[in-house]
């Protein structure tokens, strides 16, 4: 043991010597421009961007500039080619390499000019198992939106149609572990199909073979890439231990596991995903036998198993995941209790679907019609589970918060084993539940009466809305998202739209146009004058007006008088740079009576600096460029606002709200609210002027 820890700790150093030196990593200190080859080792992903969407790619350089190498890099690109690439192909390409910034065993990060140069073909097990994903999207297509966004990724991790609302929902309930292939879903899986075999009558000896049939079935048909594998070895050692009863050795099966596969693989010492898989397989190992025991003594058989290996993963995983997240998932344990019955079905039914799917489109359909029924049963839970009231708490993050987790953890352990602690334990959450509850019912519904703007949660982007009326609301910006800025507006009840504010021609503040436009009625859209049009593709067919310093609008009580921009700048090209659209951004200050907000959409500061004599004072100001570094003092100190709102996505790669504009506003006094930790933010009028109501 000792020998294969030494040499796990070499191979670590190696790998970490071998990125750290040599040619690429010498490309990317220089920031050159250089051609290459490499192999995709992972399917590409795409994610909104600033001007159109950035696709990221993991794959291994094998040569640069006529020199082998093998070595791990990111590809970043823009070109929707790259989607189609699978892994195992080899391709060409041309890019700037420079160093990268995040924890990875990473050579380099490489800014892709262009399509890929495809060189060969996937391997044959690759191309058989995208055919398979490919095969089982068909077969789920008549199946309602939710479920045809949520049954291929349990089945193969495929998420490409998961809507992003439902997404959080999974990640509120702490199911998000249904959605990718890994340990800790494996280990659910395993459960519930072990549970199912109790109830057929199978023994303690006969089941366990069905589950390895399951796991090997899930790995043929998510397709072998080293995770799944990873997860499958976790799981395996999980149910060899557990329902062989010999845990002593399991406990030791697992180390060497880990050591073994992080020889293979150095760069799993630094994945938070490995360590999760170990720990989710480690808490099934050392928690879930004594706790079956005792709840066996009071439960069915079933319920113990599928309750003490959903409370066990969740208890393993859950200091790591506070410290990545800062929450506690206070209702996980309930929720994967009671998805965990459906998820066996759903994954066998939906593997049999993908298996079928090939040779028979129209069985593989039938069959996934039941799968979806199971599905349909996971989706209400996480759904359900997300709404309702503090299913998440939030805490603190990084190392600090996992210790404080493992300190309360004891503490509350210390508290279960004397009865006097318990009594006032008990007393004192009687009481913090009596609180809560009062503070629910005494809070204001959503959204509060009297509101007059809203910053909607879309994420990286911006989208807001300015009460017009009952119902009605002027909507700037959308968002990458269509169904972020949609939920949001049907949260504020708005069903009619007179103008819809499209301030610049980014993917962060247009996407998700066809959102605003399910289901209401929207008049007209206001752009940038200097725009290239691409708003067009998402307007449907809609009437789209330029906007021109010295407009105004007014749409009952509201006013909107348009700053910039000046129809003097050149029309925007497809070629410029992010500022330069930036900085084409619709300006304008919304008024009515007793409220007024400055909306700057992204311009930055030479934009700003140009605009410093015509900023009027207003109660609220929307922060350009979501609280980037680029600002002007001037500009923000001659809105006077007392509120900043600051739309930003949590963990966003951009570094925004930058430290400097938040130490600037402070500075003018300034009451700062932001979407990423807030939610929805209100803007509501009192009589001492506005404040702000957020909805978390």
């Amino acid at each position: 043991m000792l020998a294969c820890s030494a040499a796990s700790a070499a191979g670590v150093a190696f790998r970490t010597t071998a990125v750290s030196e040599g040619p690429v990593r010498a490309l990317a200190h220089a920031g050159r421009f250089a051609p290459a080859e490499a192999v995709v080792t992972a399917d590409p992903r795409a994610k909104p961007g600033n001007e159109r969407r950035v696709i990221i790619v993991r794959a291994r350089a094998e040569a640069v500039e006529r020199t082998r190498v093998r070595v791990p890099v990111l590809l970043i690109a823009g070109d929707p080619r790259w989607l189609r690439l699978v892994p195992s192909q080899r391709v060409r390409l041309r890019g700037r390499f420079v160093p990268p910034t995040g924890p990875g065993l990473l050579a380099a990060v490489v800014i892709v000019r262009g399509p890929p140069t495809v060189l060969g073909p996937p391997s044959a097990i690759q191309r058989t198992a995208e055919h398979v994903r490919a095969r089982l999207r068909a077969a789920v297509a008549r199946l309602p939106p939710d479920q045809r966004g949520v049954l291929p990724g349990m089945i193969v991790g495929d998420t490409s149609r998961l809507p992003p609302d439902l997404a959080d929902d999974f990640r509120t309930a702490g199911l998000t572990h249904l959605l990718v292939v890994s340990g800790a879903n494996l280990a659910i899986v395993i459960g519930a199909v072990l549970g199912l075999c109790r109830l057929a009558g199978l023994g303690h000896r006969r089941a366990p073979p069905v589950a390895v049939l399951a796991v090997f079935a899930f790995v043929v048909v998510a397709r072998p890439e080293p995770s799944v594998l990873r997860a499958t070895v976790m799981g395996l050692i999980g149910l060899l231990a557990l329902f062989t009863g010999r845990r002593r050795q399991g406990v030791p099966a697992l180390a060497a596991a880990v050591l073994l596969l992080v020889l293979i693989d150095p760069e799993l010492a630094r994945s938070y995903g490995f360590a999760l898989s170990v720990l989710a397989t480690a808490g099934l190992l050392v928690l879930a036998p004594p706790w079956r025991d005792r709840l066996a003594r009071r439960l069915p058989g079933p319920l113990a198993d599928a309750l003490a290996v959903a409370a066990a993963a969740q208890v393993a995983v859950a200091p790591v995941l506070v410290m990545l997240s800062g929450e506690i998932g206070v209702l996980a344990v309930v929720a994967n209790l009671l998805a965990a019955p459906a998820v066996a079905p759903a994954t066998l039914l939906g593997a049999l679907a993908a298996v079928t799917a090939p040779a028979f489109l129209p069985l593989a359909r039938v069959i996934a019609w039941p799968a979806g029924l199971a599905v349909a049963w996971i989706i209400r839970v996480a759904r359900t589970t997300a709404a309702l009231p503090y299913a998440t708490i939030p805490w603190t993050t990084g190392g600090l918060g996992a210790v404080t987790f493992l300190l309360a953890g004891g503490a509350a352990v210390l508290l279960l084993r004397s009865r006097r602690l318990r009594l006032c334990a008990a007393a004192a959450m009687t009481g913090v539940l009596a609180a809560v509850v009062a503070m629910r019912v005494l809070a204001p519904s959503w959204p509060p009466p009297g509101w007059q703007m809203v910053a909607c949660d879309v994420g990286q982007g911006d989208a807001l809305a300015l009460s017009a009326g009952p119902g009605q609301a002027v909507v700037v910006d959308t968002g990458p998202e269509p169904a972020l800025v949609d939920g949001c507006l049907r949260r504020l009840h708005i069903e009619d739209v007179p103008l819809l504010v499209l301030t610049h021609p980014h993917a962060d503040h247009i996407n998700g146009t066809s959102g605003v436009l399910n289901g209401r009625n929207v008049h007209s859209i206001l752009t940038t004058s200097r725009t290239s049009g691409r708003e067009a593709r998402l307007t449907d067919g809609l009437p789209v007006r330029p906007a021109q310093a010295g407009q105004q609008w007014r749409i009952g009580e509201l006013t909107l008088s348009i700053l910039a921009p000046q129809t003097t700048g050149p029309a925007l090209s497809p070629k410029d740079d992010g500022t330069t659209i930036n900085n084409a951004s619709v300006v304008f200050v919304a008024r009515k009576p007793g409220f007024s907000a400055l909306l700057a959409g992204d311009i930055e500061a030479d934009a700003q600096r140009a605009l410093e004599s015509a900023v009027p004072r207003v109660q609220v100001l929307k922060v350009p460029h979501h609280g980037s570094r680029s600002q002007a003092p001037g500009f923000l100190a001659a809105a006077h606002a007392p509120v900043a709102l600051i739309s930003v996505g949590a963990r966003n790669d951009y570094g925004h709200p930058s430290e400097a504009t938040l130490r600037l506003l402070q500075g003018l006094h300034t009451q700062i609210h932001r979407t990423d930790i807030e939610g929805d933010v209100a803007i509501v009028h009192t009589r001492t002027g506005v404040t702000a109501v957020p909805r978390h």
